[in-house]
């Protein structure tokens, strides 16, 4: 492998750059445009075979199949990657799948065209999470280790802003379609997912060019092989690094209520505060936009008393916003509290990866492996926090108590993560 130049200025900002093109696909597919699509343009009840499910019940059985289905196969992909030094490859194969996914969305246009639409989701779906385990895999290969965290929270910080731009432009085709000349309903978020695809692999196209160029490893031996070997390897490893475990632990738990806290945050405000669809997409810009600056504000905050603390102040934010989703009955009071979620949102991810990054011993050596061991979890932590919102909700009634749930997990994971002991600088 040849030597890769750390600190590269126009590889930092390149890799940067990738999130700018993929969170369009986060923020305007999977969050603020296409559910609401999704749930308006199908019908109540949908009959597969001898099964009946509720259209919103779909979209969730969607989302929890795609990252399923990613999460099996992400280590083998990874540890391929590392081996056979084809991390650009792959990242190159998810973006294209993930882009091509988003503009097949133009021909959904309702309950004919289900099966494509729904297909084409998990396709995105499984394109844009795929992608990320081997665009994080970069972070220790291109910089030095007391940059990690203002980095990482750059690349945040840039999806945040270019996702809230290119949702802007959507929203005003929906909301004034006659500027643009179109009459359909359905047309303009028909557009916009075509945006969406041609952002990603666009913008993308930068990152390509920038990123160190992939190293060919020659070998007789089955890369498949390989690749499940080089996974067993990274977990063996992992065996001897108890602080490492211990972080994954912690970073399990307080993911599962992170995420679902964001995935359902407009389902709550829609079935309990009684939103209407405006201002739901209101929420999820506020979200966006505080999520820049919250980025930057935790990165300064863990240079300056470390990542262990900055993450702890987060988590127990993160569990005083669930007591006060439970008891929260105005618009106005939600409103702050998507403010507070907006502010620790993009800080937790950006710095449990940061923190993550400076744990590993081996910088160079089957990092994207060890990654993909960090990804596993968090696809993990998705589908095992979204059912018990949803089990909570099915066996109450009620989704407060669904959101009380969820600071179960933020208690767990603050419990881990004061007994993880840190010796890395800075963190």
């Amino acid at each position: 492998m040849s030597e890769i130049i750390k600190n590269n200025k126009k590889t930092v900002n390149a890799w940067a750059l990738f999130d700018w093109a993929n969170s369009a696909y986060a923020l305007v597919i999977s969050t603020a445009i296409f559910p609401i699509y999704f749930i308006e343009y199908t019908p109540d009840t949908i009959t597969f075979g001898n099964y009946t499910f509720t259209n919103s019940s779909l979209y969730s059985f969607a989302v929890s199949f795609s990252y399923v289905l990613i999460a099996l196969l992400s280590p083998l992909l990874s540890g391929m990657a590392d081996y056979g030094g084809r991390r650009k490859f792959f990242l190159k194969l998810f973006t294209l799948i993930g882009s091509l996914s988003c503009i097949a969305l133009y021909f959904f246009k309702g309950e004919p065209q289900l099966w494509l639409g729904t297909s084409a989701f998990v396709l995105a779906s499984m394109g844009f999470a795929g992608g990320i385990v081997f665009y994080n895999s970069y972070l220790p290969l291109i910089v030095t280790e007391d940059r990690y965290d203002r980095v990482s929270a750059k690349g945040f910080a840039m999806g945040y802003i270019g996702s809230v731009i290119l949702l802007i432009f959507i929203l005003v085709m929906i909301l004034r379609p006659a500027w643009f000349g179109i009459t359909d309903p359905q047309l303009p978020a028909r557009i916009g997912f075509i945006l969406v695809g041609v952002w990603w692999l666009g913008f993308a196209q930068i990152t390509f060019k920038y990123l160190p160029k992939d190293y060919r490893i020659l070998s007789e031996e089955s890369l498949i092989k390989k690749g499940y070997q080089e996974i067993k390897s990274v977990f063996k490893k992992l065996n001897h690094q108890p602080e490492i475990k211990k972080f994954l632990y912690a970073f399990f738990f307080y993911s599962a209520g992170v995420q679902t806290v964001i995935y359902l945050a407009t389902v709550f405000a829609d079935k309990v505060l009684n939103f209407e669809s405006t201002e739901m997409i209101i929420i999820v810009l506020l979200l966006q936009l505080v999520a820049i600056g919250g980025a930057y504000l935790f990165a300064y905050i863990s240079k300056l008393f470390g990542n262990k603390k900055s993450l702890i102040i987060m988590v127990i934010i993160w569990i005083g916003i669930c007591f006060g989703a439970h008891y929260c009955y105005s618009k106005d009071l939600f409103y702050g509290l998507a403010a507070l979620v907006g502010l620790v949102m993009g800080g937790i991810q950006s710095i449990s990866r940061s923190t993550y990054s400076k744990m590993l011993e081996n910088k160079e050596e089957d990092v994207t492996s060890y990654f993909s061991f960090y990804d596993v979890l968090y696809k993990g932590s998705i589908v095992v926090g979204t059912l018990a919102f949803g089990i909570v909700d099915n066996l109450t009634g009620n989704m407060r108590y669904s959101v009380l749930a969820l600071a179960l997990f933020f208690v767990a994971g603050l419990l881990i993560l004061t007994r993880v002991k840190l010796k890395t600088k800075g963190a």
